[in-house]
């Protein structure tokens, strides 16, 4: 690790008042998610899924790499979404030996409900998440 320069106290405030406010908009989403009848994995699935960059549809080892699993993990997550008919299986027209995840229209309808809460809460929590990260932007310096 690099040597730096030790913190000082009000540092350490922005630093601990900005996880405590990811840690409250982790936990929003984990009661939205619970609300709409999935879990937070669930729901963290479901938007990898439907926000990869250019496509609607990834891999299973693309989902694992999102979601920070190990792919065997992200296996049993997939089979828990196909169960709940969040989404489907279909392998790649491009390599056989791939299998893609799409969502289905129950998975869109959840996410798009679960997606325009966070939204919601964002804009109220935003203004204090920017000010925060400003402050520790200054600190560097």
């Amino acid at each position: 690790m690099a040597k730096h320069k030790p913190l000082v106290k009000s540092e350490h405030e922005t630093l601990a008042a900005f996880r405590y406010a990811l840690r409250q908009f982790m936990r929003f989403g984990e009661a939205a998610a619970r609300e709409a009848g999935i879990t937070a994995q669930q729901h963290q699935a479901l938007l990898a899924v439907k926000g990869f960059l250019g496509r609607d549809r990834v891999t299973v080892g693309e989902l694992a790499e999102r979601l920070q699993l190990r792919h065997h993990s992200a296996v049993g997550l997939v089979d828990r979404l196909v169960a709940e008919k969040l989404v489907i299986r279909a392998p790649s027209a491009e390599d056989r030996r791939q299998v893609l995840i799409q969502l289905t229209r129950r998975g869109e309808t959840i996410l798009e409900k679960l997606a325009c809460l966070h939204r919601q809460q964002l804009k109220q929590i935003g203004p204090e998440i920017c000010q925060l990260l400003e402050r520790l932007g200054r600190t560097e310096e």
